[in-house]
């Protein structure tokens, strides 16, 4: 038995949910969770950016990462929180064409790099001097992810 078969069964089981269905013909629902999407999307990279410009060595002078962080990381999660269902969403709408596009699967790849670095970052103690050439890389690979995951979800609307 090949899995293939049943993940495309599975994925157009999704697609003819009448939840999918209802929000995949409505004039109105489908573009208000696409909304969201971008929501999520700018809560997250807006407030993950500045603290990783920080985490680089940027304004170093004026404002402690640990206090950035508190400010910054809650509305990043938040972002991430409110992108993550509505992706979902949008995704079921045209699952199976979604899941056979390689720059689908590659945003989906930045994402588990970028929230497994981020996850990682919350590991070193940002504080050391000896860790800040990791948190500058982690800062700088976090914008780089970020960005990257971006650029893919926006191709995707206009390639495959």
């Amino acid at each position: 038995m090949s899995l293939a078969p049943s993940i495309d069964t599975f994925l157009a089981t999704i697609e003819a949910a009448a939840p999918i269905a209802a929000l995949r013909d409505s004039w109105i629902a489908y573009p208000l969770v696409n909304a969201a999407h971008i929501v999520g999307i700018a809560l997250l990279f807006g407030a993950i950016v500045p603290l990783d410009l920080r985490l680089i060595g940027w304004r170093r002078e004026t404002e402690s990462v640990d206090r950035l962080s508190r400010m910054l990381l809650p509305v990043a999660i938040g972002g991430l929180l409110i992108a993550i269902p509505a992706g979902l969403l949008l995704f079921a709408t045209d699952a199976r064409a979604y899941a056979a596009a390689p720059l689908f699967q590659a945003k989906m790849v930045l994402i588990a790099l970028a929230v497994g670095n981020a996850l990682a970052l919350r590991r070193i103690d940002w504080r050391t001097t000896p860790a800040r050439g990791r948190t500058a890389f982690a800062g700088m690979a976090s914008m780089c992810l970020w960005l990257s995951v971006i650029v893919c979800g926006r191709l995707l609307g206009y390639i495959e």
